[in-house]
């Protein structure tokens, strides 16, 4: 879904932080919107299964989580990366997105409700103020297929979720051009890899897809996954440039600092990549990695097989 704002003050982005300013304020106004004056804590409440906020903020198994998730990944990542080290002035227009995964109960009017106060409220270190001016729902493309709100009414309260097929191309893929959007961190055997070798992007996109789907939609993927891990290791690197970002959050919850960081940049593998394409086009929609539900770990995959074809995703 794409929020669109008029802002009616002076508003900052910091540089790398626009995500963060949004989630962070984001979960408070929910909270406050949503949950019954008596809750102290989503985890300890005993309406959190039924709770709007504590289902998509701070989700957590009610029993025995799959693969022993007790803390379940949130399901939506925000897309704002292009405010970042902005200042928006009175009277201009901007917007973000958000990508929200959980269809079951996708919370669509608090999410409006939570998103117009906050912009009333201020946004930024600066708290300038704006108007939420519409919600549109956005097609495979990125661009609005739909309204959800138009300023002062709620029009599509049952949003349409856009399906991904994750059957392998019959076109023959054997080169891509990955391109990092945003700060990526991608842990292998409990550390942070050094390069994106395609064998660890690819268990990690298909471990997130498939923890997803577990949570929030139909259940794990129904593939062998070492089988398919081995033949993503036999991926080649061909050409890797990369920079690294540095940056870093302050909690104010538990007043630890959390990295914002990563690498940006292009990498082009080589190898038999027709059955990967599929997750590497979700990549883009839920990001890979370390921190996504910040915007982080967003990437863009174009064939290179055949140089004249339009294969960029």
């Amino acid at each position: 879904m794409r929020f669109s704002f008029l802002a009616r003050e002076s508003i900052h982005f910091p540089p790398g932080k626009s995500a963060n300013i949004l989630r962070g304020a984001f979960g408070t106004i929910f909270r406050r919107i949503a949950c019954v004056p008596q809750c102290e804590s989503a985890r300890t409440c005993e309406l959190r299964a039924s709770c709007p906020y504590a289902l998509m903020f701070e989700p957590s198994a009610l029993g025995e989580g799959p693969s022993g998730l007790t803390d379940w990944p949130r399901p939506f990542v925000f897309r704002a990366s292009h405010l970042d080290g902005s200042i928006v002035e009175p009277g201009t227009a901007f917007s973000f997105d958000l990508n929200l995964f959980d269809m079951r109960n996708p919370a669509i009017a608090y999410l409006v409700l939570a998103f117009a106060q906050l912009a009333r409220e201020g946004l930024g270190p600066r708290r300038g103020r704006a108007d939420l001016v519409s919600v549109w729902r956005l097609n495979e493309a990125g661009e609005p297929a739909g309204q959800v709100f138009n300023g002062s009414t709620l029009l599509e309260c049952a949003t349409k979720a856009m399906q991904v097929d994750l059957e392998p191309s019959a076109a023959l893929v054997d080169r891509v051009r990955v391109r990092f959007v945003t700060p990526t961190e991608l842990k292998s055997e409990h550390r942070v890899a050094e390069r994106p070798e395609f064998g660890i992007l690819f268990g990690r996109l298909r471990d997130r897809i498939s923890t997803l789907r577990t949570l929030y939609g139909d259940g794990p993927l129904d593939i062998d996954f070492r089988a398919i891990g081995e033949r993503a290791a036999a991926v080649r690197i061909l050409r890797c440039e990369l920079q690294r970002i540095a940056a870093d959050r302050l909690s104010s919850r538990t007043g630890q600092r959390h990295s914002l960081g990563g690498f940006v940049g292009e990498v082009e593998y080589q190898g038999k990549l027709s059955e990967f394409m599929p997750y590497l086009h979700l990549g883009k929609w839920i990001g890979v990695g370390r921190q996504t539900v910040w915007g982080k770990g967003m990437l863009t995959a174009s064939v290179m097989s055949f140089p004249d074809a339009k294969g960029t995703f």
